[in-house]
């Protein structure tokens, strides 16, 4: 499970051959989310609601980037960092 940012006590992750549609796992404590890259829809999960703001906030900043990282982890190849929110 590759991390590939951290903000604010948010850990954002993606996995390996994880399940379309392309998406991301986002962590603060005990909770999780899994969001999708281009929507931003929350598959699965919940987070407080002003975690999920600002994960929704970085996610629209860094979504070309977003969809780099899940087609790298679709080949198994290393995942880039993207820059937290600041």
């Amino acid at each position: 499970m590759p991390e590939i940012c951290r903000f604010l006590g948010i850990i954002i992750v993606m996995y390996y051959n994880d399940h379309e549609p392309p998406h991301f796992h986002a962590r603060y404590g005990e909770c999780e989310a899994v969001i999708g890259i281009r929507d931003g829809s929350v598959i699965d999960g919940w987070l407080p609601p002003r975690v999920l703001g600002l994960v929704q906030e970085w996610r629209s900043m860094h979504v070309d980037e977003l969809l780099r990282d899940w087609y790298l982890a679709r080949e198994h190849k290393p995942l880039n960092r993207i820059a937290p929110l600041e």
